[in-house]
């Protein structure tokens, strides 16, 4: 058995995603961000960083993991799923990951706090991380141009960029001019697993459904974080 500690971010959703995809049953534990529970001494013990998401494996003497990608990585290579074994197939799902972890990740979590929570708005700032946010989708959709998913069959790379992509919205960013981008993103939203993962938990706002109205009462919530000193990297509805 393996429990998830998480949120409903797109760090957190990758793993819970990735956990229904694989079939492996494991328990939810649902920290609240905006009360500081990563940042407990328990929790601290199992991720010394004090973010989400983390799974503790107690299959292997409650062996603990910390940092999304490390999570997507064990889980693969624990199970042979969502990665090949051979060098060159594990290397483009490892560099595909790395994209994620290293930029699509970063400047969008960065877009979220400019664009949605800092109380302050600075153009040139939102400018800077939407437009680089954008710019990482354009590769993505080119490389998806001529191929179904990221790095050959369908991987946690997929995932991992997908768990972040699908919020796009939230980041102030249009994908509309990017068919490629669309079509991957609209193949993967409608795998049962993909749909069961991102329930666990479910997002506090989803702005089909409730609009500007829940869209504002998040974005206040998470403003009152950002005064408060608590990192927002990877807050998204």
């Amino acid at each position: 058995m393996i429990d998830l500690y998480t949120a409903a971010t797109p760090n957190g959703h990758k793993v819970s995603i990735a956990l229904e995809e694989l079939g492996l049953p494991y328990t939810l534990k649902v920290l609240d961000l905006s009360q500081g529970e990563q940042k407990t001494p328990a929790f601290l013990a199992i991720n010394p960083n004090g973010r989400i998401p983390a799974i503790v494996d107690h299959e292997l003497d409650g062996f603990a993991v910390f940092e999304s990608g490390a999570c997507l990585v064990y889980l693969a290579e624990k199970t042979g799923q969502l990665m090949p074994t051979d060098v060159k197939g594990r290397s483009l799902v490892m560099q595909w990951l790395m994209f994620q972890m290293g930029g699509i990740g970063p400047m969008m979590g960065q877009a979220n706090v400019f664009f949605r929570y800092f109380p302050e708005k600075i153009p040139s700032v939102i400018d800077r991380y939407q437009g680089e946010s954008k710019r990482l989708f354009r590769v993505l959709d080119e490389r998806l141009k001529d191929h179904e998913f990221l790095a050959g069959d369908y991987s946690i790379a997929d995932i991992a960029n997908w768990a972040w992509v699908r919020t796009h919205r939230w980041s102030g960013v249009d994908v509309d001019d990017l068919p490629n981008l669309v079509r991957w993103r609209d193949a993967i939203r409608a795998r049962p697993a993909v749909q069961r993962g991102i329930e666990r938990p479910a997002s506090r706002v989803d702005l089909t459904r409730d609009g500007d109205a829940g869209a504002q009462r998040f974005a206040e919530e998470a403003r009152r974080m950002v005064e408060m000193g608590q990192s927002l990297k990877g807050t998204a509805p």
